[in-house]
């Protein structure tokens, strides 16, 4: 294939995976519109209620098995077609890297790094639906990735390029893969925080979305797992092959690049989640919060940074975006 005939399918896949998504975000709507009006009890891991179809479903007596088992098909649906969604998804990214010449790895602008990371967020989704149980969370995290998708066509996009020197380099790709590995991480895990604040506020009704989720105890417990899984990832991205590749491409291994020290600060907010944590004992309402300012902080490094500033050595990462200010 030519290198614009692989631009064309990765234009195409990611089209697809879009309208994909979108089917998927509807399903899993009409999922949780049907569960309004079935009482549920309190879920809780490994308690009596089993996960049929995406979403937790209480076994004691429905009153409407019909309505149950419609719910349960919705479920299966959007898990289905999330998956084929990430499927389609993953074939943009490696088509926009076969269409470089020389082929290159799919970040060199701001449009290849929001694929890529909301790529990593539904894969991870996907992974840890399977070990923790997050179908509660699938209309959030498909409509996050679906909008953030819309932005990255509409707004963006931009021709396939070579890399620049200074991304021309397999420290890049360590430093990158674990950073955006992280970042999917955390917003899965912030996604997990806004949950249980949003639950700890009006989710005292036995009807409705929010009596379908988890409790708090178990939301808690689960953004506490998937922080810690990020934590140490982020670390090896922000702390060792970050320096590692500023020095081989800038002779320094610290610049005071606006990035740098805002993926230092979101370094420091997420310590102080996990510290707080296991020292003084911080959970519920406090650690959501806090787990909420670190999602606020690395969004804004990752996008807001290349929109303010116009200083970052980083700058290489910006598509042309005068026309959104």
């Amino acid at each position: 294939m030519t290198d614009a005939a692989w631009e064309t399918l990765s234009n195409q896949a990611v089209a697809a995976c879009g309208v994909v998504y979108f089917l998927a975000l509807l399903a899993h709507l009409v999922e949780w519109s049907s569960l309004r009006k079935v009482p549920a009890d309190t879920i809780e891991a490994g308690s009596g209620a089993s996960s049929r179809g995406g979403v937790a479903v209480a076994t004691g007596g429905a009153p409407d098995a019909d309505a149950n088992r419609r719910t349960a098909l919705f479920g299966q649906l959007g898990l289905m077609l999330t998956g084929l969604a990430v499927a389609l998804h993953f074939v943009g990214l490696v088509g926009r890297g076969m269409a470089a010449d020389p082929n290159r790895v799919p970040w060199g602008n701001m449009y290849e790094f929001t694929l890529s990371g909301t790529f990593v967020v539904g894969m991870l989704y996907l992974v840890l639906n399977r070990r923790l149980g997050l179908s509660w969370m699938a209309p959030i995290v498909v409509g996050f990735i679906l909008t953030l998708l819309m932005v990255a066509v509409l707004w963006l996009y931009e021709p396939v390029a070579p890399l620049t020197e200074a991304l021309d380099s397999y420290w890049l790709v360590i430093h990158v893969v674990s950073a955006i590995l992280a970042t999917g991480a955390f917003t899965l895990g912030g996604i997990t925080s806004a949950i249980y604040l949003a639950k700890a506020k009006w989710g005292g009704a036995e009807t409705g979305p929010l009596a379908r989720v988890p409790s708090l105890a178990v939301l808690d417990r689960v953004s506490y797992r998937i922080h810690a899984f990020g934590f140490p990832v982020w670390t090896f991205a922000v702390l060792i092959t970050g320096p590692i590749w500023a020095h081989q491409a800038w002779s320094s291994y610290w610049n005071w690049d606006p990035k740098e020290v805002w993926a230092f600060i979101t370094w420091v907010v997420y310590a102080a989640y996990l510290h707080a944590r296991s020292t003084a004992g911080w959970k519920g309402r406090n650690a959501a919060l806090l787990a909420l300012l670190g999602l606020a902080t690395l969004w804004f490094n990752f996008i807001g940074i290349n929109y303010f500033s116009s200083t970052s050595q980083h700058s290489y990462a910006a598509p042309e975006i005068s026309q959104l200010k």
